[in-house]
C-alpha cells in the first residue's frame, strides 16, 4: 500500500478522525476567509487568494496541532510508571 494511502487510511480507524477534522476545518476556515476578504476588498480575485494562502497554511498548523493535542491527552490518561502502548508512528 503506498505511504499517502496507508496515512489517509490510518487516519480514519481506531477512533482516530483527525484527518476529517482537519478537512471540514479547511473548508469552514476558507469559507470564512473568503467571506471576510471579500466583503472588506469587494474583489473577488483579492477574496480568493486571500482565502487560498492563510486559511492553507493554518489547515497544517492545525493538523499538527491536533496530534500534539491528542499525544498530550494521552500521556495525561496513561498512569505514571506505565508504559505507554506501542503504536504505528502517525503524524
Amino acid at each position: 500500500m503506498s505511504a499517502l494511502k496507508l496515512f489517509v487510511h490510518n487516519h480514519g480507524t481506531k477512533g482516530d478522525q483527525s484527518l476529517i477534522k482537519t478537512v471540514t476545518f479547511a473548508l469552514t476556515h476558507f469559507t470564512v476567509a473568503f467571506t471576510v476578504a471579500y466583503l472588506l476588498t469587494g474583489d473577488i480575485l483579492i477574496g480568493s487568494l486571500i482565502a487560498m494562502v492563510e486559511p492553507a497554511i493554518n489547515t497544517f498548523a492545525y493538523f499538527f496541532h491536533e496530534k500534539i493535542w491528542a499525544r498530550r491527552q494521552q500521556n495525561a490518561t496513561t498512569p505514571e510508571g506505565a508504559l505507554p502502548q506501542s503504536q504505528p508512528h502517525t503524524f
